[in-house]
């Protein structure tokens, strides 16, 4: 059995309870002296296996004190080389169980690497782990094993001799397993996975996955009246709605949204980029209550180059067809106004508000007395629209080519206000600039695939077929898997067949949302993916903005190693200060 069949029955399961005695309490450098194992399933004990193990070393007194082990008892005993392969194939297929497993597993892991063997990757249970999950402090103080044995009554009591004390363990699981029972926890997956956090409410309503396909998709919790709780997507749907009714989903909001739950519709995909896509078009359109992210992707904010004779950098909320250059779409407002002020420092585009007109002149704002703005309002005495003009090219060739200018003009900047030792300035600076070089880069980007017609790509499988996608303006319109030898023309030309039609909208994204853009974009740059067909032209800007990322990235790491304080789970005090005395 294996955990990929979630949902096994527990009477159905096969443990394999194995104990070690060793030299020491390191694997790395000391060795087993015996193992003992018991085989059960569904209670009835299938069989044992026990062995003296030489170590081909001493045994320490203080060791064969405790186990009764002594050199003389190994002298004659099998090595390693001939113990573990025949304990392997004993507990093969079986989910290995153990008091304080990571020691044992330890043990018999280090073994199988000096030995040269393939560890099977056994499934797992830690009967000491279990216990803490299930027992109070009032049952059991601790819990080692010998108070485990005391508390359920084993039939042979714990003596640090390997086989006595697996048998122990076998009651100690069985007692726990019968506790478990009565909150509902019948197969192995809850077994490892439980905790007293999940209700067992909760519990009950885990046979919501069971009509659920074992296969990539969508799934939709609904509440009683049909309405869309929560989103999510998998590339195993029943697997990871069953994570819902365990401990392994430990968010509080999660176990909410269980409780209302009445039903969940499974919405299943040919691909994992399918499922990606759908997952986000339905948090869009459904809204639900218990997602976070992407919920109303029409909330983004944009800096809009205005189409007027003076143009002005503006934030809206909408693209439309009016000509006006984009750059965006940004998540946070605060993020657009760093960009914004970004530009205003390198680019002297007027940031006053009202319309100006070519005809009658209108007073000028402070900016234009400290020099920072051409005051075009003054018509005869300022920058004149074809003066003014440069300005607007300026930040169009910013965002759709090259922003060599704008760069270098920051930099040189922030290289001053370091000099002059203005470093919280420098920095603030460069926070600005790096907002931008992001967002014009995330953007070139994006519209280096939303500009191209139609695109067909193909991504191998593990079985060594193909997943293809059939991309239109950026946006997927169709996927589906190519099973391996099968012809692939007929198959491509079935699947433009049916893909959506796409009827472009104006802006930079003209058919899909900046997030769907971007995910099918991690898609097309991973590992083994090829265009198999294209219409138009797939290429970003030569001198654009990703050819920054370099710059980008060492930029974070040095944002980075100034923080060290920001995670203190290693600091740990040297010493308890003294309590003050009066």
């Amino acid at each position: 059995m294996t955990l990929d069949e979630l949902g096994t029955p527990l009477r159905d399961t096969v443990f394999v309870v194995v104990d070690l005695e060793t030299t020491g309490g390191s694997h790395l450098d000391c060795a087993i002296t015996e193992i003992g194992a018991v085989k059960v399933c569904g209670g009835e004990v299938l069989g044992e296996f026990q062995t003296l193990v030489n170590p081909a070393r001493a045994i320490p007194p203080f060791i064969a004190v405790l186990t009764g082990i002594t050199d003389s008892m190994v002298a004659g005993a099998p090595r390693l080389s001939e113990a573990l392969p025949s304990f392997l194939e004993f507990a093969r297929g079986a989910v290995l169980v153990a008091h304080n497993a990571p020691f044992d597993l330890g043990f018999l892991k280090a073994g199988c690497g000096q030995l040269d063997l393939e560890w099977p990757g056994f499934d797992s249970l830690d009967t000491a782990r279990l216990a803490r999950r299930v027992l109070t402090r009032d049952e059991a103080p601790d819990c080692k094993l010998s108070s485990l044995s005391r508390l359920f009554r084993t039939r042979i009591t714990p003596d640090h001799r390997a086989l006595h004390d697996a048998q122990a363990t076998v009651d100690v699981l069985h007692g726990l397993i019968g506790r478990l029972g009565n909150l509902g926890v019948h197969s192995l997956e809850e077994l490892r996975t439980f905790s007293s956090q999940v209700t067992p409410q909760q519990r009950r309503k885990r046979h919501l996955a069971d009509s659920l396909p074992h296969a990539p998709g969508v799934y939709l919790f609904r509440d009683v009246q049909g309405r869309v709780l929560y989103v999510g997507k998998s590339r195993d749907l029943r697997s990871r709605v069953r994570t819902y009714f365990t401990a392994s989903e430990m968010r509080t909001r999660m176990a909410e949204m269980v409780g209302l739950a009445d039903r969940v519709d499974p919405v299943v995909c040919a691909t994992d980029l399918e499922a990606e896509i759908r997952e986000l078009r339905l948090i869009a359109e459904h809204r639900p209550r218990y997602n976070r992210r992407s919920k109303f992707p029409e909330k983004a904010t944009w800096v809009k180059l205005t189409v007027e004779a003076f143009p002005r950098l503006s934030l809206v909320r909408k693209v439309t067809g009016d000509g006006a250059v984009y750059l965006g779409p940004f998540s946070s407002a605060r993020t657009a106004e760093l960009v914004v002020a970004a530009v205003h420092e390198a680019i002297p585009l007027r940031q006053c508000t009202r319309k100006l007109s070519v005809r009658v002149a209108s007073p000028a704002c402070v900016l234009a007395e400290m020099g920072r703005c051409g005051a075009p309002c003054l018509l005869g005495e300022g920058e004149s629209v074809e003066a003014y003009s440069v300005h607007a090219h300026a930040f169009r060739t910013l965002v759709s080519a090259d922003p060599t200018g704008v760069v270098d003009a920051l930099q040189s900047k922030i290289a001053a206000l370091a000099e002059a030792e203005r470093f919280e300035d420098a920095a603030f600076q460069r926070d600005r600039l790096a907002a931008l070089v992001r967002s014009v880069a995330s953007l070139q980007r994006m519209t280096a695939l939303t500009s191209v017609p139609e695109l067909v790509a193909a991504r191998p499988t593990a079985d060594l077929g193909w997943e293809l996608a059939v991309l239109r303006r950026g946006r997927l319109v169709g996927s589906g898997v190519l099973p391996r030898g099968q012809a692939p023309g007929p198959f491509v030309d079935a699947l433009l067949a049916t893909a959506e039609t796409v009827l472009p909208e104006a802006g930079p994204l003209p058919a899909a949302t900046a997030e769907e853009v971007r995910c099918v974009l991690r898609w097309l740059e991973a590992d083994g993916v090829r265009l198999v067909r294209l219409d138009g032209v797939l290429a970003s800007p030569a001198q654009g903005a990703g050819r920054l990322r370099s710059w980008l990235g060492e930029l974070q790491s040095g944002r980075d190693s100034v923080r060290p304080f920001d995670d203190r789970r290693h600091l740990r005090p040297l010493e308890r200060p003294a309590r003050a005395t009066a």
